[in-house]
């Protein structure tokens, strides 16, 4: 009888731990778990996607061709956004979005009509919002800086089912308690969009060349660059009553490029330096934290902030390939890549 008890005691233990391993089974989903993609811009031959793991000690140059051998990806790749286990690359100059299962890059399917030089994407309830930048107005006067929307896609069918014209151009997109935010570079604005009624919401007056946007505890903060003698700023929308306060920038960091916040700290960058203060500063910081060793004629031109690393991309010279560099936050370099031509963005897939 004793013997019996013990039998069915340690039977209960390795059932209970063999169910528990099962709960908590971390095994990657797939050879691009774990890292994160580098979004090569590429010019008018394609671009490319790279893949580095989280320990900085894998490395994929182009995730894409791997993948999808016989595939093209597209011209211009401008913005990676995710839904579930699906990625999508918006390829602006052909007009294409790439849907590829996030975790092994295969090629599921495409978007590829109802877009016009598509540019940034979001996902909420089955529906992917994505601006378009439609036609310019250097080739088109008359409408070019009025006509872009954006394009709402069905996830289950992948086509675009209707638009939302904005009215003025449309450059990146962020959704927050279910309103669309939308830079509109050639304008004093940030266009706010409702989609459960697809109508345009009273927009926020920031001042000219918004870019950048990110939110945190009910703030959308805009980085803006005009030109001329006009100083950089960060601009703080408080979105429940869509008040803004300014933070104003020295002229020692005019032209300020990107931001991005991360635990509770803005970080953003000025010519190939990164700079941070608190999410409640009042004062920009001139001190770098990290400085960039870019080659002659490089440039910032993909940045981000995470997993306690500062990741920073060299446009180049879009003719051949270029650089991508991580930081710790103390602005130690950890590791320098070769990555495809014009790197502008890093996508987390973790």
């Amino acid at each position: 009888m004793k013997l019996t008890r013990l039998f069915l005691v340690a039977l209960s233990v390795s059932l209970f731990v063999s169910c528990s391993n099962d709960d908590d089974n971390n095994d990657p989903k797939g050879v691009y778990d774990n890292g994160f993609f580098i979004l090569n811009e590429g010019n008018s031959d394609g671009g490319s996607v790279s893949f580095v793991s989280d320990d900085l000690a894998n490395f994929t140059a182009d995730v894409y061709k791997t993948a999808n051998a016989t595939d093209f990806a597209g011209v211009y790749l401008q913005n990676i956004f995710f839904d579930g286990d699906k990625a999508y690359i918006i390829a602006g100059g052909s007009n294409v979005i790439n849907v590829v299962n996030r975790y092994t890059f295969k090629l599921i399917a495409k978007v590829e009509t109802g877009l016009a030089n598509p540019r940034y994407g979001v996902v909420k309830d089955g529906k992917a919002y994505v601006t378009n930048a439609n036609t310019y107005s250097y080739i088109n006067p008359a409408t070019g800086d009025t006509d872009d929307y954006i394009a709402v896609i069905d996830l289950a069918t992948n086509k675009v089912e209707s638009k939302i014209e904005l009215g003025a151009t449309a450059n990146r997109i962020l959704l927050e308690n279910n309103k669309l935010y939308i830079t509109d570079s050639s304008n004093d604005k940030v266009l706010v969009v409702n989609p459960a009624t697809k109508t345009l919401e009273t927009p926020v007056t920031i001042g000219y060349s918004g870019d950048s946007m990110e939110v945190e505890d009910g703030i959308l903060y805009v980085l803006r660059a005009p030109y001329g003698n006009n100083r950089s700023e960060i601009v703080k929308v408080k979105l429940s009553d869509k008040s803004v306060t300014k933070i104003t920038f020295p002229a020692s960091l005019d032209r300020a490029g990107y931001l991005d916040i991360y635990n509770d700290k803005v970080y953003y960058t000025s010519n190939n330096s990164v700079y941070a203060i608190t999410t409640n500063a009042t004062a920009a910081s001139t001190t770098a934290i990290a400085t960039a060793s870019l080659p002659a004629g490089g440039s910032i031109y993909g940045f981000a902030v995470n997993d306690d690393k500062i990741f920073i991309a060299d446009g180049g010279d879009f003719g051949s390939n270029s650089k991508a560099y991580i930081y710790n936050l103390s602005g130690s370099l950890q590791k320098e890549l070769t990555v495809g031509v014009g790197p502008n963005g890093f996508y987390f897939n973790d």
